[in-house]
């Protein structure tokens, strides 16, 4: 899901309860805001809601794409 999808919002909290998701997000090597979203998430499945899983990140370089004009490659 490209980072523009999602919905951005301001969401106020105990600093407490802040540091404590930080803390919780730092032993999963997540950003508090990830780990926001999996406890969301955590909780929602527990009172039966089903939410559909976010799509995969693309990683990486995009491929190369040939140039038709480009000289072939000889070794």
């Amino acid at each position: 899901m490209p980072a523009s999808a999602k919905k951005a919002f301001a969401l106020r909290l105990d600093p407490a309860l802040y540091a404590a998701v930080e803390r919780m997000a730092a032993t999963e090597l997540r950003s508090a805001n990830a780990e926001i979203e999996v406890l969301l998430r955590e909780a929602l499945a527990r009172r039966g809601v089903t939410v559909k899983p976010p799509a995969a990140a693309k990683r990486g370089r995009p491929p190369k794409e040939e140039s038709r004009d480009a000289a072939p490659d000889v070794r």
